[in-house]
């Protein structure tokens, strides 16, 4: 039988590979720039993690796990999301010791049991970085910059920054009787999954996109907001205006976690079908503690590789799509054959990309690999040109051809790339 990939996954083939090494490098130098060094966590984690980490009321730990039973019995789960792995290594390896904040950033796969479309995936990946140790309102605008900042050097254009504040577990008991009393008169037009969320959750209620259009006039939590949420808000909104990164204020966004203190994020952006969220995040100040460790603040974001993929393509950004080739080396005749592989380790060795015919072809099907494979420089090697020690090198766009000492090869390709030569 001819085997498939699992619905909900994909194989991410060369020439397209080097758009997501284009991305992930972008988040590796925005990360570097602003002071965050990268952590990696296990793929999967003890179940207990994610349902007292995530929240064993929300969409994901009921419905999207992917858990499972290990030969030592213990309930294991691939992991949905980034944050609470981070924070379980933040707490188990002391990182809490250190002077200053923990910045921490990841990329890598999650996993969550969805009905695939387009832009979600089972399998999933995520750009996302923590900030934990501060309360410093400073440090959730610096997060939502840095997804702001990713977003705009990758080369995507209209996205859109909503926030708003879920102020404090004390906060939302008081705003969730005001809720509920707008709610009630309301459940019998609500989905199963919204009235279930009134009885255990009921802030949840407004995160349901099926049921949007009865929320118009919902009562807004900002409303509610004790002075200390207040002034930790007004300073978020102030340092993002001073910043002159455009958002909006959203009463109604209140995220699919349940661990989300005071601020809360989203990026949005139009052009998958109905979906708009391209990454988002929060400040978190219970979590750490909850986790089992010291009461520390944090704050972090995660951000859809898939989406942010699909929406440069959808807005038809350039980008790389194959893996650029410096040099391909021709060789005609048996010397030559034996003399190229040699050769191409020198090559290799200083720096450059190089390839050769590895099928016996004739010399123009060779030059046609060449340009296949978008070399840059091509190396004919015969051998008159080997009894003379010098091969003929021809840059492939100008079409220009000069001889070359075999001993120069390497350093005078290097100059010309760098534009030296």
């Amino acid at each position: 039988m001819a085997f498939q990939k699992s619905p909900g996954t994909q194989d991410i083939l060369p020439g397209t590979v080097e758009r997501w090494q284009f991305v992930e490098n972008k988040a590796r130098e925005v990360c570097r720039r602003y002071h965050f060094r990268e952590i990696r966590t296990p793929i999967f984690e003890a179940t207990e993690l994610f349902q007292r980490g995530v929240g064993e009321t929300t969409d994901i730990v009921e419905k999207e796990m992917y858990t499972f039973q290990d030969r030592g019995d213990r309930s294991l789960t691939l992991r949905p999301e980034g944050t609470a792995g981070v924070v379980r290594s933040y707490v188990e390896n002391k990182l809490y010791g250190e002077p200053d904040p923990s910045k921490l950033y990841y990329i890598g796969p999650m996993f969550r049991y969805e009905r695939p479309q387009a832009g979600r995936y089972r399998q999933l990946h995520q750009f996302g970085v923590e900030a934990i140790g501060s309360i410093d309102p400073a440090l959730d605008a610096e997060v939502i910059a840095l997804g702001y900042t990713f977003y705009t050097e990758v080369g995507l254009k209209g996205v859109r920054v909503e926030v708003n504040s879920v102020g404090t577990p004390a906060v939302r008991a008081a705003f969730r009787e005001k809720l509920l009393q707008y709610l009630e008169p309301k459940r019998e037009l609500l989905c199963k999954d919204c009235q279930s969320r009134m009885d255990r959750n009921p802030l949840r209620v407004l995160d349901c996109k099926t049921d949007a259009k009865y929320f118009d006039d919902a009562p807004s939590i900002l409303d509610s907001l004790d002075e200390e949420c207040r002034n930790h808000f007004e300073k978020v909104k102030q340092y993002l205006t001073d910043m002159n990164i455009p958002y909006a204020i959203n009463h109604r966004l209140v995220r699919g976690l349940d661990y989300y203190t005071h601020t809360a994020f989203e990026y949005k952006a139009a052009g998958i079908g109905a979906i708009d969220t391209i990454g988002g995040g929060g400040r978190y100040n219970g979590l750490v503690a909850d986790i089992g460790g010291p009461d520390q603040p944090g704050v972090g974001v995660g951000l859809g590789l898939e989406r942010t993929i699909l929406l440069l393509e959808h807005q038809q950004t350039e980008l790389p799509n194959r893996h650029e080739l410096d040099v391909y080396l021709v060789a005609l005749g048996e010397a030559a054959e034996r003399e190229v592989p040699r050769m191409l380790y020198q090559l290799r060795s200083q720096g450059l990309s190089a390839e050769k015919d590895y099928g016996g072809r004739k010399m123009k099907a060779q030059l046609k690999s060449a340009d296949r494979m978008g070399a840059a420089y091509t190396v004919i090697l015969g051998e008159d040109e080997l009894s003379r020690g010098e091969v003929a090198l021809k840059e492939m766009e100008s079409g220009e051809q000069a001889m070359v000492p075999i001993k120069d090869l390497g350093a005078v390709i290097n100059a010309k790339r760098n534009g030296q030569g």
